[in-house]
């Protein structure tokens, strides 16, 4: 009895936490064959909390909705932890996924966010109130770019002691 208790106190926490997502690119996809062409949606979204976390998914379907319905799944089931003290992140880190280049900078409690592209989208849906970033790359591909932006969110490190890791406002 006390574990089915516990079981759906848990589910009930999940169910608390609100994502807030934010469409990131929607791109008609055309695939020719033997046959003729076939017609799909490509929906890439973004998903995050403001308290640390964040993911992307992407996935298509043949309707826009369906398309965008499945990505903000996979967005929710591929999300990563951000560590954040202060509104900012503890240290300067970089990334680089295929042609994209990413750097992220901590700032000043104020200065807010400066950041351009995905970076911001991401930055803002984890609830970085304060950073720097800036796309070394040439590649204006918004999903390469955020893709780096959240291989540099990993290699973020975790703040030594617990308490320091919970965000201030």
């Amino acid at each position: 009895m006390e574990e089915k208790i516990a079981k759906t106190n848990q589910k009930e926490k999940k169910e608390e936490e609100k994502f807030e997502s934010i469409l990131l690119e929607l791109r008609r996809v055309t695939h020719v064959r033997a046959g003729g062409k076939k017609l799909r949606f490509r929906a890439v979204v973004v998903c995050g909390n403001k308290r640390g976390k964040v993911g992307l998914g992407k996935d298509s379907a043949t309707d826009v909705s369906f398309a965008i319905e499945k990505a903000t799944r996979k967005a929710i089931k591929n999300l990563i932890e951000v560590p954040i003290v202060n509104g900012t992140i503890l240290h300067e880190v970089s990334a680089k996924y295929q042609a994209s280049k990413v750097l992220l900078k901590p700032q000043k409690r104020g200065r807010g966010l400066v950041a351009g592209g995905p970076v911001r989208v991401i930055c803002r849906l984890a609830g970085i109130k304060d950073i720097c970033a800036k796309i070394l790359g040439k590649s204006k591909n918004k999903i390469t770019n955020a893709m780096a932006t959240l291989k540099a969110l990993q290699k973020l490190k975790k703040p030594k002691n617990a308490n320091s890791s919970t965000q201030t406002k």
